[in-house]
């Protein structure tokens, strides 16, 4: 059996559309919303088996891959989240990056020799790396017009990745994915009116204008602190509202305070951009947070605990 697992945000899709593109091969998809990441004990692999895992927690999956490892089967890993311990095993190709400005197309493209590097950029806008993406698009002498199609192509994609369940969102991921792969080139998409682009462009419009009245619970020279309403539009736009915030205001942390349906909150945190360090350090001290350095998360924070969230993310940054 062969198997894709890959998160479901900009970056995990686009990370598999370029595997596929490059090599069509029939897979079984296993994807989620973007915090659903612990993804690997969701299948039960055997000797023989196929798997490439993209844009999880090594650290988090780290019981299902030893179980994967030790049942026989091939795993092709590659990410840039925090990995713990990476396992050596003969049958683990893992392809891990931790660099702040680094995201994991953008590490498959590089294992692709750049094939479709368009399509990588566009992750990288897409996971909030404006800088590297700029830097990379500029290299292919993309011009400005090009360069924002891409960043808003990467920041819908990304927004349609947010939810506290697949009911949440515009477009199940794997299904996103699916309608993804009739382009080789993110302009292919562009170009054609009746493409997805155009349907969640219309979508990210419509749930970020209801963002603006968001109620504010923290706001000092440090770190913003915001809630949205409990509703799906909310839960949609946490994260690019987040992506949102810090580029207008680069030397703030940002933290997104959505309800989950589990009577806690969702907290999608964002390190100031002028300095892309210490997000997961917060979110790791609560018992479901993770993440990468520049951006993490807390997946279920009890709301006694939020006075405490925003005294570590001011102290952090303070």
């Amino acid at each position: 059996m062969k198997y894709d697992i890959f998160n479901g945000d900009a970056d995990g899709i686009i990370a598999l559309l370029q595997l596929q593109l490059a090599n069509p091969t029939e897979t079984v998809k296993v994807t989620g919303v973007k915090r659903d990441i612990q993804l690997m004990q969701k299948i039960t692999p055997k000797a023989g088996d196929c798997i490439r895992v993209l844009d999880i927690s090594m650290e988090k999956n780290m019981p299902a891959l030893h179980d994967a490892l030790c049942a026989g089967a091939r795993v092709m890993y590659v990410d840039h989240h925090k990995a713990g311990n990476i396992p050596t095993h003969a049958n683990l190709y893992a392809h891990i990056d931790l660099d702040a400005n680094m995201c994991t197309s953008l590490i498959v493209s590089d294992l692709l020799d750049k094939q479709f590097h368009l399509w990588a950029i566009t992750a990288a806008y897409g996971d909030n790396l404006f800088a590297k993406a700029d830097s990379e698009a500029d290299k292919l002498g993309l011009t400005e017009l090009q360069k924002s199609q891409l960043k808003a192509f990467g920041t819908y994609i990304n927004y349609n990745g947010y939810g506290s369940e697949v009911a949440d969102l515009h477009f199940a991921p794997a299904d996103l994915f699916e309608l993804l792969m009739q382009y080789k080139s993110p302009f292919d998409a562009i170009n054609d009116k009746s493409s997805v682009y155009y349907t969640l462009e219309q979508a990210y419009k419509a749930d970020m204008e209801k963002a603006a009245n968001a109620q504010i619970l923290h706001n000092c020279d440090t770190a913003k602190v915001i809630l949205l309403e409990d509703a799906a539009w909310a839960r949609r736009v946490s994260g690019v509202l987040g992506n949102d915030l810090a580029n207008q205001s680069p030397n703030k942390a940002h933290a997104v305070f959505t309800f989950n349906n589990k009577g806690s909150y969702l907290v999608s945190v964002r390190a100031p951009l002028t300095n892309k360090q210490g997000a997961v350090d917060i979110c790791s001290k609560f018992d479901t947070g993770g993440g990468r350095a520049a951006a993490a998360g807390i997946n279920e924070l009890p709301k006694a605990q939020v006075e405490r969230f925003i005294k570590e993310l001011v102290e952090y940054y303070g």
